[in-house]
């Protein structure tokens, strides 16, 4: 699905950027008779910690796929925040309704859609050793990154439930004994600034190390309210810190402390009211992304704090080591927004904008109203909030690289408490902390897990992991909207509700090294998702609701193989895994429910593959793509499709009952069907040891079934996304200035919906571009 057509970049600079390209290309692909045999140029060797212990990837008996170093921080030239890793590795895509916090992650397929702030994730996130729960933590800005690992299928013996579709592993740079940092300035469109650098070093030799990072990411109004006229939206200001020590207490025990955190004030996700007209899924006449048309919603503010504290010991032994990872988290704030994504005027005297649909004989509440862009069924501004924290405590006693058999063994604790504040009065006119109703969840989790690692020969690896987890949640309601008892409707106090199940997860795995450079393997893995508890409907006088764990049983195979004497690099991997009671979101529709079900079965097969090719000295080609084909199983599965009646059910009618459709046979919610990415750098070398250079990344999205449902409106299908950055960098200063450029066609993507009051819609981020300063000085 496509909107408007791409605006063109000015000609002076596109004839610009055309010459530069050129004049690189001639340079970089036949200046010089260098080559790998003259010169020994390699593809650099990846290390995972996947298995909680470092290991080559190409080693690693898992799927596996890492983003790091130039391409990893071109995604972050224009202040994007965490989204920005969608699709830049295959299988894995991110979204979000709630602007720039609570992203959600899915990975071969498996996801969740569910926009409440105590929605449970299939897919873990895990920076720096600590899984970060809540959907908010998951949304902390990445900055001073090592490297980023995205772990695919279930990962439940070393990591856990709520990992049964896989993990996105954030591993941040640590101190070390050399001094070195970086400084860095972009400046691009709509005023976007990113600032960020770090500096570490030694403060007392061989003992005591330390590194502070920082990052500060802006951006001004750009979106104009179009029935207020004013310039009021789209604005971000977003700060961020983490200061870390590493002391070196003896000659066996080490301990590093970190401390980061992170505060944000800006706009939440921009709703747009009837952008997709019955019948089709292309943007309309209604769709201007420079324009929206707000009545409520107090221009869709959104603030978030948080901080986190971890201390990691290590004490090594001679033929062991033992880890103890302590860490507590903590986030609040709120997000609020003009759900609608409309005008409603009841006094119907107000003038519409030219080309914008509109409907002067609309309905809301029992009374008449205009309404605009097109027919709003339901006036709706909600305000949502969290405040969580958690504490973590991790124990493992791994084996120190025994000659055939390596081992570890450990225990886990996680404890969470979340309070979620829903103002549903906002609609209404009414607001204020009486309005409020806040409901409480309580998480406590404990877990014992053992792996072993057998070289049965010097080609033949064996490998086995088990882990019991028991996981207790606890729900109540602390606070109901005044208004529910002063309008005289009767309410009801939700009765506390308690679930609790223990579950064993295990794997087997086997690779088998046909030569010293290539490998099969093939991978079992089972896993579990916790019993969720949903109970936003509360504040809408619904019932909570409750599903009971998910499971998963997956196999795998793949080849893994370094070529070309170190020069290429390919990786494949063929899946398929079946999910019992698998947990889904029934999200609005014409209930405007937010509800959580099981399903009997879903089941996924696919593959994905990526490489990487040095093809000369100078050009560095990554290629990967991967293929997702997913179906829900259950033959009763129902659920209400659009409120709105002006999108298009492709479901059957459940005989049962004719409001419903019935799902089953559909795709996982939000599962794209293909994802392909490619990124390219070419380089000319010049004098004084410099380069100029400039690279691509490009993603492709095959088709996506947005909700549970499948309705024409809502399918999207061909996205792509695009950046480019050409610079100068020389490598004995530190020194790299480029300009770059993000959603470089200025493609109009839709991201999300809303199907209860109307057609509405949201896209992607819009075309930045900019220029970046980078120093990288030190040892």
């Amino acid at each position: 699905m496509r909107g408007k057509k791409p605006t063109n970049c000015p000609t002076s600079a596109l004839r610009l950027l055309t010459g530069a390209v050129g004049a690189i290309a001639v340079s970089g692909l036949f200046a010089g008779p260098a080559s790998a045999q003259n010169e020994g140029i390699i593809l650099e060797e990846i290390v995972v910690t996947a298995q909680k212990r470092q290991e080559s990837l190409q080693d690693v008996p898992i799927s596996v796929a890492t983003m790091q170093g130039e391409s990893l921080n071109a995604l972050f030239s224009g202040s994007e925040d965490i989204l920005a890793l969608s699709g830049r590795v295959p299988g894995l895509y991110a979204e979000s309704s709630n602007g720039r916090s609570a992203p959600r992650f899915y990975l071969r397929g498996l996801g969740n859609i569910d926009f409440d702030l105590a929605a449970s994730q299939p897919v873990s996130v895990v920076m720096d050793e600590v899984v970060m729960e809540n959907v908010v933590l998951k949304g902390f800005p990445l900055f001073d990154v090592q490297n980023i690992e995205v772990i695919r299928g279930p990962q439940g013996t070393l990591f856990g439930r709520n990992t049964t579709a896989g993990i996105v592993k954030i591993n941040t740079r640590r101190p070390t004994d050399e001094f070195n940092g970086y400084l860095k300035g972009s400046y691009g469109r709509y005023g976007t600034t990113n600032l960020e650098g770090a500096v570490g070093g030694s403060l007392i030799e061989d003992e005591l190390t330390a590194r502070v990072s920082v990052l500060h990411r802006t951006r001004d109004n750009w979106i104009t309210n179009g029935h207020t006229g004013q310039k009021s939206l789209g604005r971000y200001d977003e700060s961020a810190a983490r200061l870390q020590f590493e002391w070196r207490v003896s000659d066996r025990l080490t301990a590093l402390m970190s401390h980061q955190n992170r505060s944000l004030d800006g706009t939440s996700s921009i709703f747009r009211a009837n952008v997709f007209t019955p019948g089709s899924n292309a943007l309309n006449q209604n769709y201007d992304r420079d324009v929206v048309y707000y009545d409520g919603g107090d221009n869709n503010p959104q603030e978030y704090q948080s901080h986190g504290t971890t201390l990691n010991l290590t004490w090594d032994f001679d033929d062991v080591t033992v880890t103890s990872i302590t860490s507590y988290q903590q986030a609040d704030g709120f997000s609020r927004g003009d759900i609608d994504g409309g005008v409603v005027d009841f006094s119907q005297s107000v003038t519409i904008p030219p080309g914008i649909s509109f409907d002067p004989n609309a309905i809301i509440f029992g009374v008449p109203a205009l309404t605009f862009p097109g027919t709003i069924n339901t006036s709706s501004v909600t305000q949502d909030g969290a405040d969580t924290d958690q504490m973590t405590q991790e124990f493992r006693i791994a084996s120190n690289d025994a000659e055939r058999f390596n081992w570890q063994i450990g225990a886990f604790y996680f404890r969470s408490d979340l309070v979620v504040t829903t103002d549903s009065f906002a609609s209404f006119g009414f607001s204020g902390n009486q309005q409020d109703t806040m409901i409480q969840q309580e998480n406590d989790t404990w877990a014992v897990f053992g792996q072993g690692s057998w070289d049965v020969t010097d080609r033949l690896n064996l490998t086995a992991g088990v882990r019991y987890t028991d996981d207790e949640k606890d729900f109540q309601v602390l606070q109901f909207g005044q208004l529910w008892l002063d309008i005289g409707i009767p309410t009801f106090i939700a009765a506390p509700i308690n679930v609790d199940d223990g579950q064993l997860s295990w794997e087997a795995s086997a690779n088998f090294a046909v030569t010293d450079n290539a490998s099969l393997y093939a991978r079992y893995a089972d896993g579990f998702r916790a019993q969720t508890i949903q109970g936003r409907d509360v504040a809408f006088l619904e019932t909570p609701t409750v599903a009971k764990p998910e499971t998963i049983e997956s196999v795998e195979a793949g080849f893994k193989a370094d070529l070309f004497g170190g020069r290429g690099r390919v990786n494949f991997a063929a899946f398929h895994y079946e999910v019992d009671d698998m947990q889904l979101s029934i999200i609005g529709g014409a209930s405007n429910t937010n509800q959580v079900v099981n399903a009997k079965k879903g089941e996924a097969s696919g593959f994905e593959f990526e490489a990487d090719f040095l093809i000369t000295d100078y050009f560095l080609v990554s290629i990967g793509t991967s293929y997702n084909d997913t179906e829900i199983k259950d033959p009763t599965l129902a659920t209400k499709p659009c409120g709105s009646g002006l999108c298009t059910p492709l479901d059957p009618v459940n005989p049962a009952d004719t409001t419903q459709v019935l799902v089953d046979g559909n795709p996982f919610p939000r599962a794209p069907e293909t994802t392909h990415n490619l990124n390219m750098r070419l380089h000319a070398p010049v004098r004084n040891n410099s380069e100029l250079y400039i690279a691509t990344d490009w993603v492709w999205y095959g088709d996506i079934n947005m909700p549970l449902y499948e309705a024409v409106e809502f399918k999207t299908d061909g996205h792509y996304e695009a950046g480019v950055r050409l610079g100068y960098k020389n490598h004995d200063s530190g020194w790299d200035i480029a300009v770059f450029g993000r959603n470089i066609s200025d493609q109009d993507n839709v991201v999300g919906f809303v199907d209860f009051s109307n057609n509405t819609g949201f896209v992607n981020e819009p075309q930045t571009y900019g220029v970046e300063v980078t120093w990288e000085f030190g040892e």
